[in-house]
């Protein structure tokens, strides 16, 4: 089950499925992809991307930068899956330019499959004490990713829940609640804190739940982005 940002993840985890469900080797799978019909640019294919990460459910889409800021400036991990993307790459400019906060961004193209592997890694070094434990594949995926983490989706908040007791650092998460809300997608998203500046906010809470950077901070963006109000959505 996937929830792709691009065209490009999407054909990498089309040509996979047609290989498991009607290759040589054929497996008795199905595969699920949702699709939006939102209005957002279609990058190209980076080169070298790591197809590996797509089909396997996540995948750095885009390292943080240290232009202007010195090397120990504060970090944050930035997931997102399908359109949510979109945002964590806004959010990534707004952090870095409004709190000197550098983001890396990862595209988690299934949510649902990193569980799945999850389970599998316990399963195994539970029933297999005598065996070396496997890791599973997400906590060698993130190895090394330094600050909070903070995920966000279109889909209920439990989706990216779903992947915590693997999580190698605090985990927020951004997610709608399973009731619909009639205005705007702006204001729908703003209503439900997954849009860019909900995320921003987030990811400063994180830091301070750390002890990372002052709470007021929080307060700040809080007031800058006028979270509260659902008509100030971008």
């Amino acid at each position: 089950s996937y929830d792709p940002a691009y065209g490009y993840e999407i054909a990498h985890i089309v040509q996979d499925g047609l290989e498991k469900m009607y290759g040589e080797n054929a497996e008795n799978v199905i595969y699920y992809l949702t699709v939006y019909n939102e209005p957002i640019v279609q990058p190209a294919e980076p080169e070298n991307v790591d197809v590996e990460g797509i089909k396997r459910g996540i995948y750095k889409l885009k390292d943080g930068s240290f232009d202007g800021l010195g090397d120990d400036a504060r970090r944050v991990q930035l997931l997102a899956s399908g359109v949510g993307v979109a945002w964590a790459l806004e959010a990534q400019e707004l952090l870095k330019e409004d709190w000197g906060v550098v983001a890396d961004v990862w595209s988690v193209t299934s949510w649902n499959e990193l569980r799945r592997d999850g389970l599998e890694a316990d399963e195994h070094n539970f029933l297999h004490p005598e065996e070396e434990p496997k890791t599973p594949w997400m906590v060698e995926k993130l190895k090394g990713a330094e600050g909070p983490f903070v995920a966000t989706t279109d889909f209920d908040y439990l989706v990216p829940d779903m992947i915590r007791p693997w999580m190698p650092n605090d985990y927020a998460v951004l997610g709608a609640e399973g009731w619909g809300f009639s205005d705007t997608r702006a204001a729908g998203r703003r209503y439900l804190h997954i849009d860019r500046e909900s995320l921003v906010v987030r990811a400063l809470k994180s830091l301070a739940d750390q002890g990372t950077i002052d709470r007021s901070i929080v307060k700040q963006a809080i007031d800058k982005y006028d979270l509260l109000n659902v008509n100030a959505g971008s």
